[in-house]
């Protein structure tokens, strides 16, 4: 397994936790639970760092992830915490990971997903 690989799957392995924490949770629930928030929040922060240890020509041949967003979703979520919106952290889980999770899908080798 290469190194991106290998980050390709930690990517996979987070996006998955976060679906699993978003499940059956409503925006209102998210908003007004802190564990939820920092649990979705700090595994955001690591598909964000796996996402910045992929060599820059793998990204380059892949623009269909949209990397530059998921690294600086990272660096806020790491150095600017008090500029978190969660609504966009919860808009952000609702509306991107999903597609993160297939992109991802069809670029881990399928020997490696599980």
């Amino acid at each position: 397994m290469s190194r991106d690989d290998a980050y390709l799957l930690d990517m996979l392995r987070f996006v998955r936790e976060v679906l699993e924490f978003a499940r059956g949770v409503t925006e209102e629930q998210y908003l007004s639970d802190i564990e939820k928030r920092r649990s979705i929040e700090r595994s955001l922060e690591l598909i964000g760092e796996a996402a910045r240890r992929i060599s820059k020509p793998f990204r380059e041949e892949h623009p269909e992830i949209p990397w530059k967003d998921i690294i600086g979703q990272r660096s806020v979520l790491a150095h600017d915490y008090g500029d978190i919106s969660d609504i966009r952290v919860w808009d952000t889980v609702i509306e991107l990971v999903p597609s993160l999770l297939r992109a991802l899908e069809s670029l881990v080798p399928p020997e490696e997903k599980s």
